[in-house]
Parts: C-alpha cells; structure tokens; sequence
C-alpha cells in the first residue's frame, strides 16, 4: 500500500509541476509582449524587458498556484483512471478515502512550496524587478537592498519603505552645502503626502556644524518639497507583492494611525487562502477523475479543469473586490471561495462509490 501511496504522491506532483510550466509560459510570453510597449523608455531596453519578465515569474507561478494543482491532478488522475490504474488499487483494498489522502499529502508538498514561493522567493524577486525598471526608467532614482535613493539638488534622499496613497516610512534626508559638506541629517519615522504637502511625522533633525551637533525633535512637520510625487509610483509596493510579516507590521501601523488596512488585511490572509485553496482543487478534482470523466480524454480533462480554474479565480477576484466595495471582513473575503469549492468537492466525494 506504501508504493501505492508514493505513486499516487508522485504522480500528482509531476502532473502539477507540468501544468504550472505550461500556464507560467503562456503568462510570461503576454506579460512580456506587454512590456514590449515601454521598451525606448530611459535606458529600458528589450534586455530589461526580458529581465524583468523574468524576475516576476515566481510570483506568476504563485499566483497560478490553484489552478495549475485543479489542471495537473486532473490529467495525472485522469491517465490512471483511463490505464484503469486506480481501479486496480480498489481493487487491491486501497479505498477511495486513502486515495484521497494519498493525494492530499502530495498537496501538503505543493502547499510548502506555494508558502516558499509566496514568503520567500517571490517579495524578494519583484523587489528586484521592481528597482531594474525603475532605474531603467528614470535615473534619478535609483532602488536597492537599502531601499529608495533619489537626488534633488544638494539633498539626497533615502526611503525604506513605499506603500500605495504616497505612504513612505523611515525617510532620511542627508543636505549638503557647495562644498560637498553634510551640513544636515533629517530622520522621519514616516511621511504621507496630502493637499500638496508632505506631513512628516516622528522628525529628528541633526544640524552639523564646527561647534558640534545640534540635535531637535518634533512631532510633526510640514514640507512643500521633498520628492516630486509621481517619481514615487513607479516604485510603489502594492500588498500583493509583500510578504505576510511585512503585511502584518503595515496593518499594524495603519491600524494605529486610525487608517484605512481593509486591502492591506485582504491580502494577508490571501497568504494563506492561495496554497490551501491547493489542497481544495486537489479534492475537487477526485469526484471528476471518479465520474463522468474517467473515460474521456486528456482534452475533457484540460478543458474541465482550465473551465473550473478560472471559475474558481473569478469567483475569488469578484469575492475580494465585493468585499472591499461592501465592508466584508477580509478574512471571509479571502476565504469564502475556497469554502465554497471545498464544500462542493466534499459533497461530490460523498457520492463515489
């Protein structure tokens, strides 16, 4: 029964890693046609462009993550249930209860690797996306391991941290006079722009000078120039590009300044929803592999899969942004479609014999 096991495990995973190939290639080839059009902007040429595409592929494959499991297990499931293979291990005593769990534990696998994906490898990999094309654009500014660095005139600017509605946090100011002398350090914990004006808060600012260093703190100041802002929108960080911890600690903060953290809160707990939505296609796809379509061919099987994994996608994009619009919680936002799917693969399994 253990070889079993470890076939069905290892039948599931290849199908789904072919899949997510197949789906990730189509999605890179448009997303770099799309790039094409800002190709001879700046110093972004068809090298960057590639680059680019390239650097945003594992968060194209996390995003995939869901269906390309639904479309994998089907075609894998599916070539068992035409070679009449699965049938055999019923046959042998292997009921469809530890079928099931034989291909769930091949989706707690998958679900470590989109959890990988998600936290790890693809923040780090669009933030890296994200400062080639923004230097390639506009050298100006210029993006790195120690955040966002820009020059307007003798002051120099460096900004950690870049959240959507022009929301920077940690901003330092280095000033220097005609001879290339610091002669000011200004630190803001954060800085939000609003009626044309920076409101930077939390402000430490350190005058140099021959006599020593004068050091004056306030709680809030008003600044007409700092940056201009849409130099900053090339560079923003939208939620669904951070990672859970950074999500958490924004939340955090707008929460404690009495702001807006529904969008913020929504793609948190999609950190969460998308590898378990995984295992809910995995189970979804076992009453077709089951039923009607353990006959038919690999193109029913696409086709069913490919029409059930943009349903599911759909319905959870119009779920997210209902729940945005009417004041859900973003807890049942996030999680209601997975439910949903969950509830139907349950009842289907219910009634294989």
């Amino acid at each position: 029964m253990r070889i079993l096991r470890l076939y069905l495990i290892r039948q599931v995973i290849g199908g789904t890693l072919l899949a997510l190939a197949v789906l990730t290639a189509l999605d890179v080839g448009f997303a770099f046609v799309g790039e094409i059009e800002d190709v001879g902007e700046g110093s972004y040429g068809w090298v960057q462009a590639l680059v680019f595409t390239a650097l945003t592929i594992p968060g194209r494959v996390y995003e995939l993550f869901p269906t390309g499991v639904l479309i994998g297990a089907l075609l894998s499931l599916g070539t068992l249930a035409e070679n009449s293979e699965l049938t055999a291990m019923r046959a042998a005593g292997l009921p469809v209860r530890r079928i099931a769990g034989a291909v769930l534990q091949a989706g707690g696998v998958l679900m470590v690797v989109a959890l990988l994906l998600g936290e790890v490898v693809a923040p780090a990999s669009e933030r890296q996306a994200q400062s080639m094309r923004t230097f390639a654009h506009s050298e100006r500014i210029q993006v790195g391991g120690t955040g966002l660095w820009a020059r307007e005139g003798n002051d120099y600017l460096n900004v950690q941290v870049i959240m959507p509605g022009l929301r920077l946090h940690d901003v330092r100011v280095y000033r220097f006079d005609e001879g290339r002398h610091l002669t000011e350090m200004v630190h803001a914990g954060s800085a939000r722009y609003t009626d044309g004006t920076w409101r930077m808060r939390e402000v430490t600012r350190s005058r140099i000078a021959l006599e020593g260093v004068e050091v004056e703190r306030a709680a809030e100041e008003s600044w007409e120039r700092l940056l201009a802002p849409e130099l900053f929108d090339v560079v923003v960080v939208e939620p669904q590009q951070m990672s859970a911890w950074t999500l958490w600690r924004y939340i955090t903060y707008l929460r404690d300044n009495s702001l807006d953290a529904a969008p913020y809160e929504l793609a948190f707990w999609s950190r969460f929803t998308t590898p378990l939505s995984s295992l809910v296609m995995l189970l979804l796809a076992l009453p077709f592999v089951f039923g009607s379509l353990r006959s038919g061919g690999a193109g029913q099987r696409l086709f069913i899969g490919i029409l059930v994994g943009v349903g599911f996608h759909l319905l959870n994009r119009m779920l997210n942004h209902m729940g945005l619009v009417y004041g859900l919680p973003p807890l049942l936002s996030a999680a209601l479609p997975m439910v949903l799917f969950l509830a139907v693969a349950v009842v289907a399994l219910r009634r294989v014999r």
